[in-house]
């Protein structure tokens, strides 16, 4: 037999939950190690004092007693461990593995006993059931009857709430009251939390970021209670798990890990934060004799202290808590500091890189251990490529994303993450191309596979080797906005000039009375600013596909995902369309090179076969017409669309009274005589139809055929 016994997935039970661990059973203790908080009981062998094996909800436990007093109770072994294990206690311990059976009557009267801090109520001189008296909150007393009401556990599914006992009279010593006798020895060992005495210290007016706002933190032998201007908190000291001291510039954070935590209403607080400035000092001196203190804490306090305010804060806890403080190791970032501004659930804090995990402060506060995580992602940033995201993912599951990290932080959280030796989903691109500037940052696609950017860089490629040609068979003639323009130009121009000569013959579409027209304004309105539009410069006109030509090869990734589409649809029922490129992207990654090397010979081999169709389609005579034919089909619809327009703009004349419409033939034959005097004559820009009448307009002077087409 070796000189260690190790079990994996046994449970212990708190408050009502069951937290999975790891128990090892060695010569000099048994060490116990909770898989959700980290935890690390140990039990010396030499305080051993009693060890039964007992059938259990959850298959069969171990209960041990110390003579400090404390019990421990461990679950989810199997039968077959019985022997290994109590063969060990006889090798290396004082103590035998006794098996213990439970009553299973389901009898509601018996016998209370205390044992400890546990309260057995036996039946038949076997246990029913133990209640852990640390578990008391409060035990109130009645008639004949004692009522204890528990702790409650956010982790537990279904949770006990109170237990009530009937004491009959008469069981307890003569003189004193059954009941009161009961619910003393419930007290003695209960976790009721009285603020009796005097503190041991207080320090007024601390900033608490988590809960948020200033607090008195008087201290006590076995607690700790912040007084707020609102709210009251009374932590335990058995529920802090770890202190931390962390620098950031000017000031120090000092985070208290709970568990469980405290609660506010419906809000839970797993982490008390508290800010000092590192210029602020304190004198304290502790409310204990000299003796007392010396005896208390062994040198490490003195009565009379006084130095920084943190300094002072974090000493007096660690002694009254006996913990360690973790404060950051080697690391060191960009900018010389020791963590890493960043964001998380969109509110920026710090994340700090210590020896065994990385802790976040500081809304909402966040403690990750190197040995519950199951990997780290590095990814390039969603709105920018100045900055990358850090993705952690837990063996449970949970991801957690900090996010815009500076760039110049990539290098010094990479090497700390690898010599920690965490793993790195999408290594590779740091180890050999590295990431040392903005390009470099740009190489994170060649590794997190990116299909898009993939098939744009094998177009660009087929555009420059074949797609000259193309453009120029394929060129329409050019987009000239002005021409256009000066069509529309001319038709506001005209409603402008048209309405002097309008209101010279008295059919203005915009006054209904006639007026003589006022020549000294006439150059002013031919020289409208919408005339100087002939002056901008051409638009290119956008490429038009051409419809005949072959179709351009798919890359080795495309090929790849329209064979393993189907595959992956009936591997993942109900999966979105999304969700399909996202995993193809991720399965892509894992094929090996000899498989990636089939697909680059096929894609490669599509496009031969399509340069010989292009080359085969050119000399065919096809991707030469496209710029007439389009051209061709584009003279159709400006003329369409001035028709369209010639008849927007007699229906709008029919719309105005009757007085003021007058026809196109009254127009032109009475005012072509006046308009030719007065302004000259001007040909007609504008195309028309082979309509006679239109003919005549078009002959005639500007203002009599402008006016006419209003």
């Amino acid at each position: 037999m070796g000189d260690t016994l190790e079990f994996n997935d046994i449970y212990q039970e708190m408050k009502g939950s069951w937290n999975d661990g790891r128990l090892r059973f060695s010569k000099q203790s048994i060490v116990y190690k909770s898989t959700k908080t980290g935890k690390v009981d140990t039990i010396p062998v030499t305080d051993l004092s009693l060890a039964q094996w007992r059938r259990v909800c959850l298959g069969h436990g171990i209960k041990l007693s110390t003579s400090t007093g404390h019990v421990y109770k461990y679950d989810g072994f199997k039968d077959s461990d019985l022997d290994s294990i109590a063969a060990f206690f006889k090798a290396n311990y004082k103590v035998e593995l006794v098996e213990k059976d439970m009553c299973v009557k389901g009898w509601n009267w018996g016998t209370a006993k205390f044992a400890g801090p546990l309260l057995s109520f036996d039946v038949s001189e076997s246990p029913a059931f133990e209640i852990p008296l640390s578990n008391v909150s409060q035990c109130a007393t009645g008639k004949n009857e004692v009522t204890l009401e528990f702790h409650q556990n956010d982790d537990a599914e279904v949770a006990l709430m109170e237990v009530r006992f009937y004491v009959p009279p008469g069981t307890a010593d003569e003189g004193a009251d059954p009941v009161e006798a009961f619910a003393q020895n419930v007290l003695s060992k209960a976790d009721v939390i009285q603020a009796t005495g005097d503190a041991v210290c207080i320090f007024k007016e601390l900033q608490c970021l988590t809960p948020r706002g200033r607090y008195d933190i008087r201290i006590y032998p076995t607690f700790l209670h912040l007084h707020g201007k609102t709210f009251d908190y009374k932590i335990p000291f058995t529920t802090v798990l770890r202190l931390f001291l962390l620098p950031h510039k000017e000031q120090m954070f000092f985070v208290i890990s709970l568990d469980p935590p405290i609660k506010q209403g419906q809000t839970r607080y797993h982490f008390l934060i508290l800010l000092f400035s590192k210029d602020e000092d304190i004198s304290l001196t502790l409310n204990m004799s000299e003796d007392e203190v010396e005896k208390r804490f062994e040198g490490k306090l003195t009565k009379h202290m006084s130095g920084s305010l943190y300094e002072v804060v974090s000493r007096v806890m660690k002694a009254l808590v006996n913990r360690k403080i973790t404060v950051p190791g080697n690391f060191q970032g960009h900018s010389g500091s020791q963590c890493i501004t960043c964001s998380y659930k969109a509110s920026s804090g710090l994340l700090y890189p210590l020896e065994r995990g990385f802790i976040y402060v500081h809304k909402p506060p966040v403690h990750l251990r190197f040995e519950e995580i199951s990997c780290v992602n590095f990814a390039r940033g969603t709105t920018t490529t100045r900055s990358f995201d850090f993705e952690i993912e837990t063996k449970q599951g949970t991801q957690y994303t900090f996010s815009s990290i500076e760039r110049e932080e990539y290098g010094k959280l990479f090497d700390f993450v690898n010599a920690k030796k965490l793993n790195i989903k999408n290594r590779g691109f740091k180890e050999t191309k590295g990431m040392k500037g903005k390009d470099d940052m740009s190489d994170s696609d060649e590794d997190q596979h990116d299909a898009y950017l993939e098939r744009m860089k094998e177009e660009g490629k087929i555009r420059e080797e074949g797609g000259s040609d193309d453009s120029e068979g394929d060129s329409d003639e050019s987009f000239n906005p002005g021409e256009e323009d000066d069509d529309v130009a001319e038709e506001y121009d005209s409603n402008a000039s048209g309405s002097d000569s309008e209101d010279e013959s008295g059919g203005s579409e915009e006054e209904a009375k006639p007026k003589k027209s006022k020549p000294k304004k006439e150059p002013v309105k031919k020289t409208k600013a919408p005339r100087e539009k002939k002056e901008r410069k051409p638009r290119k006109e956008k490429k038009v596909k051409d419809a005949g030509a072959p179709k351009r090869p798919m890359s080795a990734y495309m090929l790849w995902l329209n064979a393993s589409r189907e595959r992956i649809k009936s591997e993942n029922p109900g999966i979105s369309v999304t969700e399909i490129s996202k995993k193809a992207g991720e399965m892509w990654k894992q094929i090996g090179k000899d498989k990636k090397e089939e697909w680059d010979k096929k894609a490669e081999e599509a496009k031969r076969q399509y340069e010989k169709a292009m080359k085969e389609y050119k000399e065919s005579g096809g991707g030469g017409s496209g710029g007439a034919s389009s051209s061709s089909k584009k003279e159709p619809k400006k003329k369409a669309g001035k028709s369209n327009d010639k008849k927007k703009s007699a229906e709008k004349e029919k719309s105005v009274g009757n007085e003021s419409f007058k026809s196109r033939e009254f127009i032109s034959s009475e005012d072509s005589s006046d308009n030719d005097s007065d302004r000259g004559k001007k040909s007609s820009k504008r195309k028309h139809s082979d309509d006679e009448e239109e003919e005549e307009i078009a002959s005639t002077p500007p203002s009599s055929a402008e006016s006419g087409s209003d």
